[in-house]
């Protein structure tokens, strides 16, 4: 055996080992976003064949009133070297054109983009009635009938790829409990069944067809003679919407994710951890319900508690199996982030687009899970 083949016949097995390590890696390394947006509203569309991956609105690295803009970029994912690239910004009716808090949904080549909030110099806080719908194909805007109730930090979802939920969110000075929905086929909205729980914002739902999960938020709390709070509330409900009627919806409690697996109703629970602000989107390949990330402690659109405190982003992702009608052993990914608006799952791969890092840190970057790597 000659010196070059004794070498190759060396290096075989640590190549091979390469390879197979490689092979378990995310197969897309997404480009950073043109600049770091927290709070931002996210959607995935699809136009002619090609997928769009989108962030609207939100707020840069400022963290404060003159940091929230109305700023929109795209990312074409079947191509390999895309990049970012501007959009025309998102139109406005009020003053300000910035906004926080906002969702988007992606049915088809239409994005459906609602509420927000925007910040005045004075700390003054407005939640929107205006929504808009963005064209793929004429890379333009429209506007839509403006929300019966005008909401921001609301929980979405798509329907039969028809009709758009939002449960919940906050109304100019308080919580609401009700379910708008969106008919993108009329442009009328209707209410469906209430949230039979106390009414929060910053909660997250995920659904798969006609099941849905919705879970945390925050809840206002009045006190005697003292100015109200703002407390996480630990509470998921499960929902089934009736086949024969899209605005009818079978609630029902949840056990929160945060109980131990050996919880039993006879014994002391532990206390329930709560999550603001989490990422959430549904696997209907596995039926799960998946949310992640998000911060047990809730706070102002700067990071920083309402108790004060720096809050600090998690990396926990819990996952509700249809199947089993349970919450699976909760687990961690690999980074930790808040302040997200939705939660991408593309090919394999469950994307949080910017949001906040450590510290509060305005992120930049497209954060991926690999579906793969979820425990079973």
């Amino acid at each position: 055996m000659n010196k070059l083949n004794a070498v190759l016949l060396l290096l075989f097995p640590l190549l091979l080992s390469h390879f197979q390590v490689s092979a378990n890696s995310p197969a897309v390394h997404y480009p950073n976003l043109p600049e770091p947006v927290a709070n931002n509203a996210v959607a995935l569309a699809t136009s002619d064949g090609e997928d769009y991956l989108f962030s609207f609105m939100g707020l840069n690295s400022e963290k404060d009133h003159q940091g929230v803009h109305n700023r929109a970029w795209r990312l074409k994912l079947n191509e390999p070297k895309a990049q970012w690239q501007a959009i025309t910004n998102v139109p406005h009716i009020e003053q300000l054109p910035g906004r926080l808090a906002s969702m988007a949904v992606g049915i088809k080549d239409k994005v459906y983009i609602f509420g927000g909030y925007t910040v005045s110099k004075d700390h003054q806080e407005v939640s929107t009635s205006d929504n808009y719908l963005y064209s793929l194909k004429n890379n333009s805007y429209s506007r839509i009938s403006d929300m019966p109730v005008a909401v921001d930090d609301t929980a979405a979802l798509s329907y039969q790829d028809r009709y758009i939920y939002l449960f919940g969110g906050w109304h100019q000075h308080g919580n609401v409990n009700l379910v708008q929905v969106y008919d993108t086929q009329t442009n009328i909205w209707s209410q469906a069944t209430p949230i039979p729980a106390p009414a929060v914002f910053g909660q997250a739902v995920a659904a798969v067809g006609q099941e849905l999960v919705l879970c945390d938020g925050v809840t206002v709390q009045a006190r005697e003679n003292q100015a109200r709070t703002f407390t996480a509330s630990p509470i998921c409900l499960y929902g089934k919407i009736k086949a024969d009627n899209h605005l009818k919806i079978d609630w029902q409690a949840l056990p929160h994710y945060s109980l131990d697996s050996s919880f039993q109703e006879t014994s002391k629970a532990k206390p329930l951890v709560a999550h603001y602000r989490m990422a959430a989107t549904g696997d209907s390949k596995n039926q799960q319900l998946i949310f992640m990330a998000g911060s047990d402690n809730p706070y102002n659109y700067n990071g920083i508690g309402y108790n004060s405190q720096p809050s600090e982003p998690s990396n926990k992702l819990y996952r509700f199996d249809l199947k089993s009608h349970s919450w699976l052993p909760t687990i961690e990914a690999e980074q930790k982030s808040m302040d997200h608006r939705g939660l991408i799952l593309y090919q394999g791969e469950l994307l949080r687009v910017g949001g906040m890092l450590e510290k509060q840190l305005v992120s930049d970057r497209v954060l991926i899970t690999p579906i793969n790597d979820l425990a079973q």
